[in-house]
């Protein structure tokens, strides 16, 4: 059993998996409700929170499992990319756990963890795909031939996807956070209402770009009632079109270039259900086969970081106890 800890930005998660992939107990620690009063996160209020979390989220999971320390045969954490006071609680965590018990550690890649999430809960072992990552801070591209073995295949050359979401959402005055708000509002609103741009670059490019449909939005701002709730729910619609489009339209593309037939799709911004949606559809017509996790698993979360740092063990690539976190983190070097 592998149990490990997630604290990479204000999520403080725990969570034990089995030696064939089952998830066998996970908690969460939200600090969205502390934050939210900032309008984003604050590093040392989280890393803060953290440390008053992190003990008793272990000691839930245990208890949920029915097991011990002892039990454990290793222990793992984010290591990176995130915010490193977050980082280095979890870590500190995870590795003092390692050596009390005499039991190898193993740094995971938050992203990675993201990246094999579609494979938990029954799906199979981890396999050749071509697989999209969107997340708050990230949107990439990446070919995976085997766990461990990733190709990047693009990426965001300015703004992420769930950041377009978020400071789009904060434009329009609606709540933090402002990804799952803005896809609330957009279920009832017109998406054809607002033609904002869709940047492609260029027809081969798999690489992303979502700054200039932010700058739209804002130069549209001053010629909007969004008092009225139409309006509104139609601005958000119209954002969510123009991402999703994008979005869908690149995996897509990387699956025909890569002559892959498997595609997965990760991260916070998966949760979205026009995203979720529209991706059904648009597999069903390319002839792909599509992984998602369940939304539980799409936010950050433990069980993706446990699920990773079982691949490294099965694999013996057990990390030294001296190993840093990177709040720079990237997944292929």
């Amino acid at each position: 059993m592998i149990l490990a800890l997630e604290s990479s930005c204000d999520e403080t998660a725990a969570a034990i998996c089995a030696a064939d992939g089952r998830l066998l107990a996970a908690r969460v620690s939200s600090q969205a409700d502390i934050h939210r009063r900032y309008g984003g996160v604050v590093p040392e209020v989280a890393s803060r929170n953290h440390i008053r979390h992190a003990r008793p989220l272990v000691e839930q999971v245990l208890s949920d499992a029915g097991v011990t320390l002892a039990d454990i045969s290793a222990f793992a954490a984010t290591s990176g990319p995130g915010l490193v006071s977050s980082l280095l609680i979890g870590a500190s965590m995870a590795k003092a756990m390692a050596v009390a018990e005499g039991k190898p550690f193993f740094a995971v890649n938050h992203m990675e963890g993201h990246l094999l999430s579609p494979f938990m809960e029954g799906a199979g072992p981890v396999r050749a795909n071509v697989s999209l990552i969107v997340s708050g801070g990230h949107t990439m591209l990446v070919r995976v031939r085997a766990a461990g073995d990733y190709q990047l295949l693009g990426k965001t050359r300015d703004d992420a996807a769930g950041e377009a979401f978020d400071k789009t959402a904060k434009m329009l005055g609606l709540p933090y956070p402002g990804g799952p708000e803005m896809d609330k509002q957009a279920a009832l609103g017109n998406p054809r209402a607002f033609a904002f741009p869709r940047s492609f670059l260029d027809g081969r490019s798999l690489e992303f770009s979502f700054s200039g449909l932010k700058t739209a939005v804002l130069y549209e701002l001053p010629k909007l009632d969004l008092a009225s709730p139409a309006v509104l729910a139609d601005v958000c619609a119209s954002v969510q079109e123009a991402i999703i489009e994008v979005l869908v339209e690149k995996l897509a593309l990387a699956a025909r270039q890569c002559g892959e037939k498997l595609v997965t799709v990760s991260g916070g911004v998966s949760c979205n259900r026009g995203l979720r949606a529209r991706l059904a559809s648009r597999c069903a017509e390319e002839g792909l086969t599509l992984l998602l996790a369940r939304p539980d698993l799409c936010t950050d979360n433990a069980g993706m970081i446990a699920f990773a740092a079982l691949q490294h063990f099965l694999s013996g690539r057990a990390s030294p106890l001296d190993a840093d976190v990177d709040p720079n983190l990237p997944l292929v070097a």
